[in-house]
């Protein structure tokens, strides 16, 4: 299954759960909103303003002056704009633009057989798109008549908002209309978290409803914050985000302040929510990086030995707690993991562990995991003990009680609308491909999408991953539509020394990220603002509908991923099949009409196409309807049960047990890490634990290229490291200075941030940074700017999820003296040939 049919996956069930929502609450306006604030003609020459569109970072209103976006206003109904919004317009006009289709000018000499040591060194020549489309095609023509569909290797990701105009079913489709190629299961975001849990509760869990913030906070007396940030987190979601949950966290404030709950943040630093909490209001237990599962399995100890967990719950709705027990009491290895065990590994001490399970067991405790912790080796045990303790407790399906692990993605907890829930453009087809092979030669079809690297470098190798095994395939050739591996797979090196092994990359996109600077052939996208679409406004809420008008017309030669394999497609005489005979619009009006057919089932009554896109712009549903995680399962497990083989929650799974795995086994357990801070393996070299988690002024990598957003937070031109004053103070460092941050992996120059947020041995800097080498296309090189996955480690989880271990890296700090380059990240190619002898692609015809 590909990394976007998981997500599908999740998808359908959110659909599900917003058809099926019970208990009537709070009373929404009118289904349908009239245009109250028009995109106007401005006196002047060629002003406009108020033009309505949306975004990962919420909906807009947008200025657009003489063709070129100028300014992004909130939508007058997001209450809670996202500050990055700021950073729209150069999106659309920055430097770091692609202009023109592109080619890697070795590759353009010698196509498959160039030099692939060059790329990353910035050189390429301007093509025209009808010669760009005739090599993509030849390359794909070449790799299934040469080696067949196990070389083929194609991804897609976050690039933009938008019902119709997504890469990743385009891309999807197009390939599939060629011939097969390997697909990729899991993700980068929640890749343990994801396998494990199915097997623990029978859900993925991360991509889910919460239960309504408004039942939260009338029930909860604890809420227990384990790795969330849900201030910093929620400002982007996957649709256009109404940003209500903001909400919610002002009524949580409040009630923090009057003492009528209490807020536990269990992380290494205070994060953006803990301190919008207030700082001496949310108690903080400064756990270790990477000892959480200590400190669970401690907290397990203490709710058993003092009679002080639910029984009852255990012996009705879960199975496995017996076959738990003598690991948890040291029956089977001669160690309890009690409260002394555990603060010699967590630093959290053993008085502090037990009165945080006596203040847990003692009211109705909602506990919020968030997703950076499952991002390390061995990151499904943190996940599956989470599960534990809240079985232990007994509240999971009570308002206000049990798990989470999505609160902090796509305004989960705000209560759900029964409205229209939008198709949009599949990636799947009916159509046979051109290239009919499923001969993968004895390699797998479908590998875990953060070993792709392994594959390249080490095909052949097998492999366990959830119960089944791998064997890598040959991977020859990549397509990326809309997304950045450099920026989100681990260990940048490693990454240069499997793209060398690769004939051909392409990469579609907007920015000149290090993908593109990698590829071989580039084709300039448009952003999202360059088009028409439609979107859901609000995510889990699902408010309503928004029009995304085209706001400027398509820079400089870039063209949208719908014409780019369209034109592909028409190479190999798919172009209907990958069209369906209709265009943009005519796309949007079956989308909208779909829409119709599904309101009607709902009682919902939408209006005609064109009096939405030309008047009204955008329509809100009604009545918000509360919403208990769990609580079907809760009142009647036999009726209602969990998608476990057993029906129940597995605390102890016979499956995964089976599978023999020795890294992840029947029940949650304790495994040392291979690099662990404070007292750890391989601390005494490097003494610190890097974070890399989400940033704060963009998404992932997108919006890195926004000058007027790096303004607000880089330091001396670099991306932030944050350092604890303890160990800037013993390594001379002070705020502002340029410093190195490396380990054996890798090195980068950051600006140094001093701050007490973080605990001693700590230090972050956000993914998402871009890459830019002082010697392109060299392993080893120094990054200017301060990309972290320089220096983060790529290895698997486990053998069970397989997933990225990004949080398990260790780093040490020194202020930089040598000489610093000026960073050159955000101005495209460094090198445009503008002419080369090359032989030219063949014509091809349709």
């Amino acid at each position: 299954m590909k990394n976007n049919d998981l997500f599908q996956a999740s998808r359908r069930r959110f659909l599900l759960q917003l058809g099926g929502l019970t208990v009537a609450g709070m009373l929404g306006p009118s289904l349908l909103t009239p245009r109250s604030a028009n995109a106007a003609e401005v006196q002047g020459a060629g002003v406009k303003e108020g033009i309505l569109t949306g975004s990962h970072w919420g909906a807009i209103r947008a200025t657009v002056v003489d063709g070129r976006f100028i300014e992004a206003k909130p939508f007058e109904r997001d209450k809670y704009p996202s500050k990055m919004i700021a950073g729209l317009p150069d999106h659309v006009h920055g430097g770091a633009r692609i202009r023109y289709p592109m080619v890697r000018v070795d590759w353009l000499r010698k196509r498959h057989q160039s030099d692939t040591t060059q790329r990353g060194d910035n050189r390429f020549v301007r093509v025209s798109w009808d010669e760009a489309l005739d090599f993509f095609y030849q390359e794909l023509e070449r790799i299934q008549k040469t080696y067949g569909p196990s070389a083929l290797l194609t991804a897609s990701g976050w690039q933009s908002t938008g019902m119709f105009h997504n890469a990743s079913g385009m891309l999807a489709r197009a390939i599939a209309l060629h011939g097969n190629s390997v697909g990729t299961g899991g993700d980068y975001s929640t890749g343990a978290a994801q396998v494990i849990l199915p097997r623990v509760v029978g859900s993925m869990e991360v991509y889910e409803q919460q239960t309504s913030w408004p039942l939260v906070l009338k029930n909860s007396k604890t809420i227990v914050l384990w790795g969330s940030d849900l201030i910093k987190n929620q400002q982007a979601n996957w649709w256009c985000p109404d940003h209500d949950v903001y909400e919610y966290y002002e009524q949580l404030k409040d009630k923090v302040a009057r003492g009528e709950i209490s807020v536990i943040s269990v992380d290494p630093v205070i994060t953006s929510t803990h301190d919008y909490l207030g700082r001496d209001k949310v108690k903080h237990i400064a756990v270790n990086p990477q000892a959480d599962v200590p400190l669970q399995l401690a907290l397990a100890h203490t709710l058993y030995t003092e009679k002080l967990y639910d029984k009852h719950f255990l012996e009705n709705y879960c199975v496995g707690f017996e076959q738990f027990l003598p690991y948890l009491l040291g029956e089977s290895d001669g160690q309890p993991k009690d409260a002394r065990w555990a603060e010699k590994i967590c630093g959290v001490d053993a008085d502090t562990i037990r009165e945080l399970a006596r203040q847990m067991a003692g009211g109705r405790t909602q506990i919020i995991a968030g997703w950076c912790v499952q991002r390390m080796q061995h990151g499904e045990q943190w996940a599956w003990m989470i599960v534990v303790l809240a079985s232990m407790l007994g509240q999971i399906g009570l308002p206000g009680g049990g798990f989470g692990f999505g609160w902090h993605y796509n305004g989960a907890g705000t209560p759900g609308r029964k409205g229209v829930i939008l198709s949009g453009f599949s990636g799947s087809t009916t159509v046979a491909p051109v290239h009919n092979s499923t001969d993968f030669k004895g390699y797998s079809s479908t590998i875990p999408i953060a070993r792709f690297i392994d594959a390249i470098l080490e095909p052949g190798k097998k492999i366990n991953w959830n119960g089944k095994t791998v064997t890598l395939p040959p991977l020859k050739m990549c397509v990326f539509a809309g997304t950045n591996p450099f920026h989100r797979h681990q260990q940048i090196n490693r990454i240069i020394e499997g793209w060398r092994k690769l004939e051909t990359v392409i990469a579609i996109d907007n920015q000149w990220t290090s993908t593109c600077r990698f590829a071989d052939i580039v084709l300039p996208a448009t952003t999202q603002f360059e088009r028409n679409d439609l979107d859901q406004y609000g995510n889990h809420s699902n408010r309503g509908i928004i029009a995304m008008k085209q706001l400027v017309q398509p820079q400089f030669e870039a063209r949208n991923d719908f014409d780019i394999f369209r034109d592909l497609c028409r190479r190999f005489n798919r172009e209907e099949a990958f069209t369906e005979g209709l265009d943009e619009m005519g796309w949007l009006k079956r989308i909208w009409q779909e829409g119709s057919q599904q309101g009607k089932g709902r009682g919902v009554h939408l209006p005609a196409f064109d009096v939405f896109w030309n008047q009204q712009e955008y329509v809100e549903f009604e009545h918000p309807q509360m919403f208990v995680r769990h609580q079907a399962f809760r009142e009647d497990p036999d009726l209602e049960p969990l998608g476990t083989p057993s029906g129940l929650i597995e605390i102890f799974s016979k499956t995964i047990a089976d599978m023999q795995y020795d890294d992840c086994q029947g029940h949650p357990m304790w495994f040392e890490k291979i690099e662990r801070s404070h007292g750890g393996p391989g601390s005494q070299r490097w003494p610190l634990h890097l974070q890399s988690v989400h940033p704060d002024f963009r998404l992932h990598s997108q919006l890195c290229e926004s000058e007027a957003l790096r303004k607000h937070y880089a330091v001396s031109g670099k991306e932030p490291v944050f350092i604890n004053p303890q160990d800037a103070s013993a390594r001379g460092i002070r705020n502002g200075d340029i410093v190195r941050v490396f380990n054996a992996r890798g090195q980068v120059l950051a600006g140094a941030v001093v701050s007490d947020l973080y605990s001693p041995g700590v230090a972050r800097i956000h993914e998402g940074a871009w890459y830019d080498p002082d010697n392109g296309g060299e392993t080893g090189a120094l990054c200017k700017y301060g990309n972290p996955n320089v220096l983060t480690i790529d290895i698997g989880t486990s053998q069970l999820a397989q997933a990225t271990s990004a949080h398990t890296t260790l780093v040490e700090i020194e202020k930089y003296t040598g000489k610093v380059d000026n960073v050159t990240a955000f101005s495209g190619p460094i090198k445009m040939v503008a002419q080369c002898e090359y032989v030219p692609a063949q014509k091809v015809t349709s």
